[in-house]
């Protein structure tokens, strides 16, 4: 994004100029496709000698990001949901941030009066557990968990049977760090499903992917995969605070059309922020 604001820098916009703008926004994790799609209506423009100044080929592409981000089905996750224990599965693969997202998205609940239950379901990993009872003493929710190595499932079914006598308002399910090319583990992601559907029929409520947004185009693959496995209802995306080139959060609105939720800015517990296209567009192009 800085050679795209040294490009801004210059004068009078060219042919050249769209087209170096192009490579960029490729370059930045945009992708081919949806590069062309952005670029293509300033190349019309400019043939019509409508684009007089570099200011004006800025102002257009931000219009044309913000459109797509806008395209995707806004947020459904409620502080207050109608259905209690509103019930959200968190998936992605191992380094993710997955479960340290939990744990922030759990303190925000609390924090505007929820009552968060967690479940410890990652039973391939026993650091994955003890992380997990970490951030549950950190933030003050109770944590069901198994010894490492038990069946995923039966912490599930354990886990919601606790949150619904509890009163919870939330139940977070911390799920195995999985590639998505792994057919076993991903079937296992629909049995957890199932377990939790005997019991609460409209449940889970929402099946949360937590992205590395440092990964790129990558990101988008997984999306795609474990989209087309249970069918997710929002993105959240971690690391934006390093060395993410920012595009991939257009790409995957753009061919998804999934919500992104909340974004991780840093490792702090209040270092999760919601989503908001015009904050990320603005911050796209600021200028350094």
């Amino acid at each position: 994004m800085g050679q795209i604001e040294r490009l801004f820098g210059t004068s009078a916009p060219s042919a050249e100029h769209l087209e170096t703008l192009e490579e960029l926004l490729i370059a930045a994790d945009f992708g081919p496709a949806l590069a062309q799609q952005l670029i293509t209506p300033l190349q019309e423009r400019l043939s019509r000698r409508d684009l007089s100044n570099m200011d004006q080929v800025e102002a257009a592409l931000k219009r044309g990001i913000l459109a797509v981000l806008n395209e995707t089905a806004p947020p459904s996750l409620s502080k207050d949901p109608q259905t209690k224990p509103q019930v959200l599965l968190f998936l992605g693969i191992n380094g993710s941030g997955k479960t340290t997202t939990i744990g922030k998205f759990a303190n925000r609940l609390i924090s505007n009066g929820g009552l968060v239950v967690l479940a410890g379901a990652d039973t391939f990993r026993a650091a994955a557990i003890e992380q997990l009872q970490l951030w549950g003493r950190r933030v003050g929710a109770d944590v069901i968990c198994h010894q490492a190595g038990a069946d995923p499932s039966a912490v599930v079914f354990d886990a919601v049977q606790a949150a619904c006598a509890r009163g919870a308002s939330h139940l977070l399910i911390d799920t195995a760090g999985r590639l998505h090319t792994k057919r076993n583990l991903m079937e296992e992601l629909k049995k957890i499903q199932r377990v939790i559907s005997r019991q609460m029929p409209d449940a889970p409520h929402e099946r949360i992917l937590v992205l590395d947004s440092t990964s790129g185009l990558n990101a988008l693959v997984q999306a795609k995969h474990f989209h087309e496995a249970v069918g997710l209802t929002g993105l959240i995306l971690t690391k934006l605070d390093g060395t993410a080139k920012g595009g991939v959060v257009v790409a995957i609105a753009d061919q998804l059309k999934l919500p992104i939720t909340f974004v991780g800015l840093g490792e702090g517990v209040d270092d999760l922020q919601p989503f908001v296209p015009e904050t990320f567009t603005d911050a796209l192009f600021a200028r350094s």
